[in-house]
């Protein structure tokens, strides 16, 4: 099974400019605990907002909710390819300890999100072992 069977198409997207409060209404709006953060038309990833960011940089460090993206957002996200295969994904959130992979094309333009979900609920996609062992690596205590 590769990337481009499990993922989320057309993301919602924010801005490095959007604020933080936007990101935020995007991820209620959307369901959703990360937001691919773009740039230009093309809507080349530069970075991924998630609700942690906006925990851990916006509200514990005492910032506004019109503070820009770019302030908090994670920067060079891990990302993977449609045509990757789904071990190529659990991978990524094993050794990045991430619980959302981009899905970008050849430019860097995001064409969709994969959620640690989207493997849990695919029964073709990993056997319930399989998930349950990218779910502990990927909350395992960093390495850093």
């Amino acid at each position: 099974m590769k990337a481009q069977d499990l993922m989320t198409t057309n993301p919602a997207c924010c801005t490095p400019s959007s604020t933080v409060r936007e990101a935020a209404q995007m991820m209620r709006d959307h369901d959703c605990g990360c937001v691919p953060v773009v740039e230009g038309e093309s809507k080349r990833v530069v970075g991924v907002m998630t609700d942690r960011d906006i925990a851990c940089r916006c509200v514990a460090e005492g910032k506004s909710p019109d503070t820009p993206v770019r302030d908090i957002m994670t920067t060079n996200p891990q990302c993977c390819h449609p045509e990757d295969d789904v071990a190529a994904v659990e991978q990524i959130m094993i050794e990045a300890q991430v619980r959302r992979v981009p899905v970008v094309d050849a430019k860097a333009y995001c064409v969709g999100m994969i959620a640690q979900a989207d493997l849990a609920l695919n029964g073709e996609a990993a056997s319930d072992r399989d998930v349950g062992r990218v779910v502990e690596r990927i909350s395992e205590p960093s390495r850093h």
